[in-house]
């Protein structure tokens, strides 16, 4: 069992935003995206039991670590979580079916990955998302190209000196791939420590 600082601090902030966003009457199907630990999906599912949640990495060492976290939790509503390499097309996505899903979560992956994984996860949430679905997303991002404060300046620095490929993104940028794919950004919400929520959502079949 895999513990990150940083989804130990988050995980009830987020979960106060998914709190006033989805629907805790009816059952509904939800995908994490990039699971990470499993902190996060363990935490949320224990508040919204009328969820089936399945959670999903690329890492194989976070995916132990999130079935470990699964099973000493003894969540009747967490799936064993699976192998999913986001930027591929969402139907090698391990059997998710077209508008199968009522909620996609992805939490801190957009800034440490390629374009690519960034374009996959709205490419994929337009086809597998219901009509009215959400795509919920969170972590720094920049606004109208521009990143505030310092530390999220320097922040995007040191990802780029790691990896070319990585670095924060610029919500209009997201909001763009998003309407490409059928979604539309409904709300900004500010998180703590200069992060922020996103959700995005696709728009109902006429």
């Amino acid at each position: 069992m895999l513990s990150a600082a940083a989804a130990e601090r988050n995980k009830e902030p987020i979960l106060s935003v998914l709190r006033d966003c989805v629907n805790r009457e009816r059952p509904l199907q939800a995908l994490e995206i990039s699971s990470g630990t499993g902190q996060h999906v363990t935490h949320f599912s224990q508040f919204f039991r009328n969820i089936t949640w399945q959670p999903s990495e690329y890492d194989r060492l976070s995916l132990m670590s999130i079935e470990s976290y699964r099973i000493k939790c003894g969540l009747f509503n967490v799936k064993p979580a699976i192998h999913l390499d986001v930027s591929l097309p969402c139907e090698m996505w391990k059997g998710i079916q077209p508008e199968s899903l009522d909620l996609i979560i992805n939490i801190n992956m957009i800034h440490i990955s390629p374009m690519a994984c960034t374009q996959g996860l709205f490419k994929g949430a337009g086809t597998v998302l219901k009509p009215q679905g959400i795509l919920f997303t969170y972590g720094p991002y920049s606004v109208d190209g521009c990143i505030t404060p310092q530390s999220n300046v320097d922040f995007d620095i040191s990802l780029r000196q790691r990896n070319p490929e990585w670095g924060l993104r610029d919500i209009s940028l997201l909001s763009s791939l998003a309407q490409k794919s059928g979604l539309f950004l409904e709300k900004v919400v500010d998180m703590p420590a200069n992060n922020k929520c996103l959700l995005f959502r696709k728009e109902s079949l006429v």
